[in-house]
């Protein structure tokens, strides 16, 4: 696929998410950790561990899939599950309806969702995903199910049947408890007397009837496995802990903790909601500790980071990431954050450092907002005004800004060399934005 075909896709994507205005959660750990939670059952699956799971702002009860690489699961619903293995199981059957392509049979015969043109740029979103701005530390961009969506998303009851089978299966394989997609699909039981506007999207998008309940009950029959291992309980634990931490107010995050819970991962949601009331200081007595379990984790230097960058210590800042890329020097959000903290010192030597670690970041994730907006920014600084215009032009595109994405990219086209790497993403948006106003 090209790269205005990309560019393309994940535009319209947007603006077909941007109806609601919910988010899409951005945090290195926290995906990390679900990488870590999903890599057994993708294998089970025949899907590639690099299948990434997304996690959307939204406080329903909501999973879904629009392409062969990503999972999208709302916040809400996964803050409503126990274990680990309630998480794989949702992850299990999301990765089925990748594996049986039930989404793609959908876009053949969705046309109420929009135009054929429209779908096929809607599924080439497999190319990436937008990412944004932070909110109490965690990035944002758009992501949600708008009305056209629902239907486009929706599954018949056959293809619920057979992604209950071939998620147990999975399940099964990869040595998690089938019974966890059970007590996932307890969660929405009695919601099929609501009316559609009162029920969570899940049940809305994935029928449950009895048949159904009676066939996984079925399927499942004595089958059990042991327990969750060690290492999948740990990455469960810091990564809800981490999420809820970010998303419930601070005051419930340290009466569910406490102030005398030495373990790791009470340490860390504590870091966070201090950081959040803000207590800067106790923040980071509480991440320092954590550097010392753990004093090779990336994560752990990137938070301390973050609360020194969010707190405008700068120089301190610039030092954690430096230290979190040398943990971790492939990771695009910890690069990201060590490229912003350099350009808040605004000198020279740091918005040239800036620029060349920035452009890293967007190399491995090209469809961030907010690493383009710092990106145009030491564009900007260093007097490359023409590539500071065609990274605006792309951030503005990203966000269903078209208007101003066009302006932008005839700015650029202006000022760069024709046939110049920049001038050629400028004309990529200027064919994306073109298309879409056109439809308007």
């Amino acid at each position: 696929m090209s790269r205005l075909a990309r560019l393309a896709a994940i535009c319209l994507l947007a603006m077909t998410m941007a109806a609601q205005a919910q988010s899409i959660i951005r945090d290195a750990e926290i995906e990390h950790g679900l990488q870590e939670l999903a890599a057994p059952v993708l294998s089970a699956a025949g899907l590639p561990t690099s299948t990434r799971i997304i996690v959307v702002d939204d406080g329903s009860l909501n999973a879904f899939v629009v392409d062969p690489r990503h999972i999208f699961i709302h916040s809400g619903l996964l803050m409503r599950l126990d274990e680990p293995a309630q998480v794989q199981a949702i992850i299990a059957h999301e990765a089925a309806h990748i594996a049986n392509g039930h989404f793609t049979r959908r876009a053949a015969n969705a046309g109420n969702a929009g135009t054929v043109a429209r779908l096929g740029l809607l599924l080439g979103a497999a190319a990436g995903i937008a990412s944004g701005d932070a909110s109490a530390g965690v990035g944002v961009a758009l992501g949600t199910a708008s009305s056209a969506q629902r239907v486009f998303f929706s599954h018949t009851r056959a293809e619920e049947a057979s992604a209950d089978a071939a998620a147990i299966d999975y399940m099964v394989s990869a040595g998690v408890d089938p019974n966890a997609l059970l007590d996932v699909l307890d969660i929405f039981r009695g919601q099929e007397a609501l009316s559609a506007r009162r029920q969570d999207p899940y049940l809305l998008t994935h029928p449950l009837t009895r048949d159904r309940l009676r066939a996984i009950r079925a399927r499942i029959g004595g089958l059990d496995t042991p327990g969750p291992d060690a290492a999948t309980l740990y990455w469960y634990q810091r990564s809800l802990g981490k999420l809820t931490a970010f998303l419930r107010a601070p005051s419930w995050t340290l009466r569910r903790v406490g102030r005398n819970d030495t373990s790791e991962v009470a340490r860390l949601r504590r870091a966070i909601a201090y950081h959040r009331q803000p207590e800067t200081d106790l923040a980071l007595s509480e991440v320092d500790s954590l550097i010392g379990m753990r004093p090779t984790d990336p994560y752990y230097h990137e938070l301390r980071g973050q609360i020194l960058y969010e707190s405008r210590r700068y120089g301190p800042a610039v030092q954690a990431y430096a230290r979190a890329v040398e943990l971790a020097p492939r990771e695009p959000l910890i690069l990201a954050g060590y490229g912003r903290a350099l350009l808040a010192g605004d000198t020279q030597s740091g918005n040239a450092q800036a620029l060349e670690v920035l452009n890293r970041a967007r190399a491995r994730d090209p469809f961030n907002p907010r690493l383009l907006r710092d990106l145009a920014l030491a564009h900007a600084r260093l007097g490359q005004n023409g590539l500071a215009s065609a990274a605006t032009a792309e951030r503005y595109a990203l966000l269903a800004r078209f208007e101003d994405a066009q302006i932008h990219a005839n700015r650029a086209s202006g000022l760069l060399p024709q046939g110049s790497p920049g001038w050629l993403r400028a004309q990529d948006v200027l064919g994306v934005a073109q298309r879409v106003l056109d439809e308007r």
